[in-house]
């Protein structure tokens, strides 16, 4: 096997990315926006949509390359409701506030941090609530239910047949999994739901072939297997599990940042500030902490022009502008502040601003860095790893190696792994000079105290 299409399914955007599997090289990428239809019967995600471009972009793929296997990974917070083969009701989007009318009653049904390692989060960002507000809101529908899957493996079960869960999307601040017991959660046993989750599969297991129709429709070979699927955090997080570093962090990044600590201690998570732990592929808790950074980064630097060169990171330095937490309320490590800048950002050049974005995602990283346990080394994978602020200023601020990921997408090589019998290590480069930039720590000094005098 050496060509792996990747179906990469984001909060922002729908990638089908086609992996080189002996090089871990991209041969070909086709995008689409992540579209929310707005209803009825709720903001949800335009499935039928994604579904014919994965289709169409298969049928390419085979023609132009030859696909050897398909393998998933999505964003987490998601399921899909089943009946007969179908969908029974369309698949929530996660930032619809719809189940914060059920917040008291879900609150009360809902596990101890203790027990999920899962903060309690605002919208439909537990997929517990959601599942709660659709099991009430929607009784009829989802009485008629027969299967819950998550969302890889909705996909998988479109491209197969073959229904599965798997336990990094189920671990994914869910409410529905019991982490130290590697079982379902007393909230899915007290709402009655166990009996809807297919049987536990291995992300890194070929569910089955493709079904005859869809060869047919794609162009596929019928023989072409499917990988079960991952959550993308944990795509990421995959290919660095095998380096033998005791402790690594990786900083997966998108329309979320998630900073992973590897061997890093669960103990101290404060369910307060955004911590919880993921499932690694293997089952095992990973603490971590996150921010909404590819959302906030988007709106600090929407309509800006230039790339900030040195002078400018100085400038805003020794100006002390600063964005402080945070644009998105409610998630991060600072939950309760209100986003804001320290100066009129009117005063700043657009190169200006757009290295204070950076220096405040760095200074956000840092802080779920302490928050997740800080380990021998940081990886850096997606959008943020092409930052060069973000990462000299994350070195000088951690005093640790930082080095970044190849993998353009941040995702679609650990999944393209999930093929793989034995797990390869990711290789690591050189890592990036720490910016030498006068007064960065105490700028981040003046951050934190403007931050917690709040």
């Amino acid at each position: 096997m050496r060509n792996i299409a990747v179906i990469d399914i984001g909060k922002t955007n729908v990638k089908l990315v086609l992996i080189d599997r002996n090089t871990g090289g991209e041969l070909a990428a086709l995008s689409r926006p992540n579209t929310v239809l707005t209803g009825p019967p709720y903001p949800h995600y335009a499935t039928d949509d994604i579904w014919a471009f994965i289709l169409d972009g298969l049928g390419l793929y085979e023609k132009y390359f030859g696909v050897d296997g398909v393998s998933i990974t999505t964003h987490g917070a998601t399921a899909a409701i089943m009946c007969n083969g179908a969908l029974a009701l369309p698949v929530l989007d996660y930032e619809f506030d719809g189940p914060e009318a059920l917040k008291s009653k879900y609150d009360a049904a809902r596990p101890d941090f203790a027990e999920t390692l899962s903060p309690r989060l605002p919208v439909g960002l537990n997929l517990g609530a959601q599942i709660f507000w659709q099991a009430n809101a929607h009784k009829d529908a989802f009485a008629a239910a027969d299967m819950i899957l998550m969302y890889p493996q909705y996909w998988a079960y479109r491209l197969t047949g073959v229904a599965a869960s798997e336990v990094t999307s189920l671990g994914c601040h869910t409410d529905l999994w019991n982490v130290g017991d590697k079982q379902f959660s007393s909230l899915v046993v007290g709402q009655g739901w166990e009996h809807l989750f297919p049987s536990i599969v291995p992300a890194m297991h070929v569910i089955g072939p493709v079904t005859p129709e869809i060869a047919a429709q794609s162009g596929l070979d019928p023989a072409t297997p499917v990988a079960c699927g991952i959550h993308d955090s944990n795509a990421s997080l995959l290919p660095w599990l095998f380096t033998g570093a005791d402790r690594i962090n990786v900083i997966s990044s998108g329309t979320w940042t998630i900073v992973m600590s590897v061997g890093g201690e669960i103990a101290a998570l404060d369910e307060t500030r955004d911590c919880l732990a993921y499932v690694d592929a293997f089952g095992r808790a990973v603490p971590a902490a996150r921010f909404m950074g590819g959302r906030e980064f988007s709106e600090l630097t929407a309509g800006l022009e230039g790339t900030p060169r040195p002078e400018d990171v100085a400038a805003v330095v020794e100006k002390k502008a600063m964005v402080l937490p945070g644009l998105v309320p409610g998630v991060g490590p600072f939950p309760h502040s209100k986003g804001r800048w320290s100066v009129d950002p009117e005063g700043l050049s657009d190169r200006e601003r757009m290295a204070s974005a950076s220096l405040y995602m760095a200074l956000l990283a840092h802080t779920c860095l302490r928050l997740a346990s800080l380990g021998e080394l940081i990886v850096v994978e997606g959008p943020l790893a092409r930052n060069t602020i973000f990462c000299s200023a994350l070195a000088a601020l951690t005093e640790r190696p930082v080095h970044v990921s190849a993998d353009a997408t941040g995702t679609s090589l650990g999944a393209a792994m999930l093929f793989e019998d034995e797990g390869v290590a990711a290789t690591l480069g050189e890592p990036i000079t720490p910016m030498m930039v006068a007064g960065l720590h105490a700028y981040a000094d003046a951050w934190m105290k403007a931050v917690t005098d709040d």
